[in-house]
């Protein structure tokens, strides 16, 4: 008896290990294929970082073609050197501009193009519409509303040209909504109808 004890004990001891590791593997994989949500678009080349790229959120729920709305990013320089934001380019609207107390008007000679010369000095991170210079993508092609994104190139001094998607923010309080559609009173509606027609 103590033999068949014995032998079921280091079947338990044996089976332990193997029975562990493979729920530890499946928790640790699971676990790394899983990526934070992001509210706005991300990129990374080299030592800068793109992060959170989006338009704000439009008022009336869409930004209207012809419109120029707003940019909200984050630009992270972990390098030594400092770097400048050149100008941001791409299909679906016309050009970057400065707006606001940040516009300044461009040295004579300078291509529209290039006339954002936003500095992203070296171990910091520069937030384009919050704390930072004010961008806005101007003379839109089409409406864009909520989820919807345009594929923009932001073009560096240093880095070179980083593409990435911005997307249109979502809002960031409670929206009132409409009245709610009353089913029963439509259905009640047309049987009443119904009922006049067959006297």
């Amino acid at each position: 008896m103590n033999r068949a004890l014995r032998a079921a004990a280091m079947s338990v001891l044996l089976l332990s290990p193997v029975a562990l590791t493979a729920c530890s593997a499946g928790q640790v994989a699971q676990t790394a294929e899983q990526d934070r949500d992001q509210s706005g678009g991300t990129a990374t080349v080299g030592d800068l970082t793109i992060r959170d790229a989006q338009l704000a959120y439009p008022p009336s729920g869409e930004h209207a073609a012809g419109s120029d709305p707003r940019l909200i990013v984050a630009v992270s320089n972990t390098g030594q050197e400092d770097d400048t934001l050149l100008d941001i380019t791409g299909e679906g609207f016309a050009s970057a501009e400065l707006v606001g107390s940040a516009a300044t008007p461009a040295p004579a000679g300078t291509p529209a193009s290039t006339g954002l010369d936003i500095p992203i000095p070296a171990g910091s991170t520069v937030f384009i519409g919050g704390e930072g210079p004010a961008v806005a993508l101007t003379d839109l092609d089409e409406p864009l509303t909520v989820g919807q994104a345009l594929d923009v190139t932001m073009s560096f001094e240093e880095a070179g040209d980083i593409e990435v998607s911005v997307l249109v923010d979502t809002p960031t309080r409670d929206l009132p909504r409409g009245d709610a559609f009353d089913f029963h009173e439509e259905e009640g509606g047309e049987g009443h109808s119904g009922g006049s027609a067959s006297e």
